[in-house]
């Protein structure tokens, strides 16, 4: 089958989800188009114009294809009116987020009309695919909200057939073993070292991750004097919330790791080496960096909201309080120090795995051939 592959928002997760797709079913002819993760309001508005007008994509949106992939950020309304040829083709539309589902900022500038492209571009797809159901039911919901402000000639029941056609399929875990002392299954995994604790929290630096949170947890474990050290990972951008000024200054002599690792090698290298993964996110919709390190043998400490209450059982989750810091970030170390006393394992997640995961995506496929 000839598929063109489109992803208009190219995240870190997005890529590496695009390329395992090409790799792993790999008997399919890909052409692949992306745009930079940069200019987050701008990507979702102009993509369409971007790709249908820029010299160096169009020989490849003019070749023929059985099938459109598209991410959820592309406007397929606006690349089917500018690529005539990509109007009589199934389009599969693949949600990594939804833009109903963020937590309020005052960078949020036209929003609403985010919101709208994704909504004309799922209502015009064949089919749409979530990455989990928390994913699914916050974007139908939030979409249907929206719908009911608008003046007049709108109705939310036109969401209906779309909802029913729409599918739920995770991105698969792919983990790179770079080396022998890397190793995948969780059950194998047991602290050296009983009375220092090391801690993993990789997230975007930005407001949405939950950096208040983080220095509440950190600060509540001095104030216990828990015995630790902290690897703080993850994709930084110009400005990052001020939060992590404090922290670098007041726990450096806990801190491992301050900042992207250098290597996808050194990332995982850091997985593999901490007991516990940490998550304070605000916004969260499938969590890959945790699950990459639950599937390395991290053990599990996240917020009971968003996604997490749908990959984990409650053992494994302490209690929101979006209200309260400090009230969360005591039950955060509650939980901590809980899976230190019952020497707790992290579960095993073999269901996100790329050899399972990956059939479900060609049945799909080969279902959606014209």
């Amino acid at each position: 089958m000839r598929i063109l592959l489109i992803s208009a928002y190219e995240a870190s997760s997005h890529k590496a989800w695009a390329h395992t797709l090409m790799k792993g079913l790999s008997e399919h002819r890909w052409e692949y188009l992306s745009l930079p993760a940069r200019h987050f309001a701008w990507r979702i508005r102009g993509n369409a114009m971007s790709f249908a007008f820029d010299p160096k994509f169009k020989p490849i949106l003019e070749k023929p294809y059985d099938l459109v992939i598209a991410t959820s950020m592309t406007d397929c309304v606006g690349l089917k009116a500018f690529c005539p040829d990509l109007q009589n083709i199934p389009w599969l539309l693949y949600f990594h987020e939804n833009q109903f589902a963020y937590p309020a900022s005052d960078k949020q500038q036209g929003l609403i009309e985010m919101q709208m492209v994704t909504l004309y571009s799922a209502l015009a797809a064949d089919v749409c695919v979530f990455n989990s159901q928390f994913n699914k039911d916050t974007f139908f919901d939030g979409a249907r909200a929206l719908l009911k402000k608008l003046p007049d000639y709108v109705s939310p029941d036109w969401l209906g057939s779309t909802e029913k056609e729409s599918d739920i399929l995770p991105v698969p875990l792919s983990i790179e073993i770079q080396n022998d002392c890397l190793a995948f299954e969780a059950e194998a995994k047991k602290r050296v070292d009983t009375k220092m604790i090391k801690l993993v929290w990789s997230a975007r630096w930005e407001f949405d991750k939950g950096p208040d949170r983080l220095l509440a947890i950190l600060q509540e474990l001095e104030d216990r004097s828990v015995s630790y050290q902290i690897a703080i990972l993850g994709e930084q951008f110009r400005s990052t919330p001020k939060e992590f000024e404090q922290i670098e200054v007041q726990f450096s002599h806990r801190i491992i790791q301050f900042g992207f690792a250098e290597s996808r090698e050194d990332f995982l290298a850091f997985l593999s080496a901490s007991d516990f993964v940490l998550s304070t996110a605000l916004h969260e919709f499938q969590g890959l960096s945790v699950l990459e390190a639950v599937s390395l043998g991290c053990v599990p400490v996240l917020p009971n909201r968003q996604v997490y209450p749908e990959l984990f059982g409650d053992e494994y989750l302490y209690e929101s309080d979006i209200l309260n810091v400090k009230i969360e970030a005591k039950s955060a170390v509650d939980l901590i120090q809980t899976h230190i006393e019952n020497d707790a394992k992290a579960p095993l997640i073999h269901q996100y795995h790329t050899e399972q995961l990956l059939p479900y995506y060609d049945v799909l496929i080969k279902k959606m051939a014209p």
